[in-house]
């Protein structure tokens, strides 16, 4: 039954990426007229992040954001499609990379590359960097598996196209260690703003006005294997046109203060995202954690988070 429902879901996938973009962003036209005016996808969460972090904006400057979201959004759902079947001559031209020459002559000194990426403009076309870079270095990015599983087989085929490699999280260290004893450095791409589990959570950081927990396993991960630190500033020219440049933070991550780099990519990627703001992935309940109810679930005589009990029910524990 599962591979019946992948084979349906990837023929349909594969028809429509055959599609020219230019019909596929007739489509996106057609999709943004059903997500945002008639089924209001996510309008809250929407509506909710970004009226929190600008408040510098008016009324109708929000909405604008709001409504230019939406048009990108449905792009970068046909976009994603079309990265099917779209030849890499083509996607070459739509997704460009600058100072990869840089990353080259650090792969060419041995040294392997931790890359920070944000949900902006279109990360699944980053995936293309392979087209980019010289082949001594094996690109790759972390990968958490999706609830469905033939989902989860065809963005596996979609991410790992261009001959990038998908790596599950769990398995970050082995494989990093693997591509070292083999002595294949790796441009390795992280997206680190993802909402932190509560036992995850050891840093927060003002991100567009929020106190924001985020993840530090990056910093830490770079710290360990000593690999250059760059940051891609990711920006669209136009539709259906991005640009990627990479930025080196610093080739000694092991010099660093804790959460130095970590903070140092939070600030650029606001940078970014106040370019452009439309271009982020504002549907994504980044902020639900907040830091009254981490303090309320942590407990400073073991260290421990409690991430089982109800807001209320530690109210009641705690005396409040």
């Amino acid at each position: 039954m599962k591979k019946t429902v992948y084979y349906l879901i990837y023929g349909l996938w594969w028809l429509l990426s055959l599609l020219p973009l230019r019909v596929l962003y007739v489509l996106s036209d057609g999709l943004y007229l059903l997500v945002y005016h008639l089924l209001h996808y996510r309008i809250k969460v929407v509506r909710k992040n970004i009226t929190d972090s600008f408040p510098e904006k008016n009324e109708e400057q929000l909405r604008q954001i709001e409504r230019d979201f939406y048009h990108w959004f449905c792009d970068y759902l046909v976009e994603t499609v079309k990265l099917l079947t779209i030849s890499e001559r083509k996607l070459k031209r739509h997704m460009v990379f600058k100072g990869t020459d840089t990353v080259n002559k650090v792969v060419g000194e041995g040294q392997s590359c931790a890359v920070y990426l944000g949900h902006y403009c279109n990360w699944e076309w980053i995936t293309s960097l392979p087209l980019w870079v010289t082949q001594e270095a094996q690109c790759g990015q972390l990968y958490h598996a999706l609830e469905n599983p033939s989902f989860d087989r065809l963005f596996l085929q979609l991410r790992q196209r261009m001959g990038a490699v998908c790596i599950p999280v769990a398995e970050t260290m082995r494989r990093l260690v693997k591509y070292r004893q083999e002595g294949r450095p790796v441009v390795i791409g992280y997206i680190g703003d993802q909402v932190p589990f509560w036992n995850n959570i050891h840093h927060w950081y003002q991100f567009l006005n929020h106190d924001t927990p985020v993840f530090t396993g990056t910093e830490r991960i770079a710290r360990q294997t000593g690999h250059a630190v760059y940051y891609m500033d990711v920006r669209r020219v136009r539709r259906g046109y991005y640009e990627a440049e990479f930025q080196l933070i610093t080739r000694e991550p092991k010099q660093t203060a804790d959460f130095e780099l970590t903070d140092e990519y939070f600030r650029r990627l606001e940078e970014s995202i106040r370019r452009d703001p439309a271009c982020y992935l504002w549907s994504h309940n980044r902020w639900k954690r907040t830091r009254e109810e981490f303090n309320l679930r942590y407990d400073e005589a073991t260290g421990r988070v409690d991430i089982i009990s109800s807001v209320e029910e530690l109210k009641r524990k705690k005396g409040l």
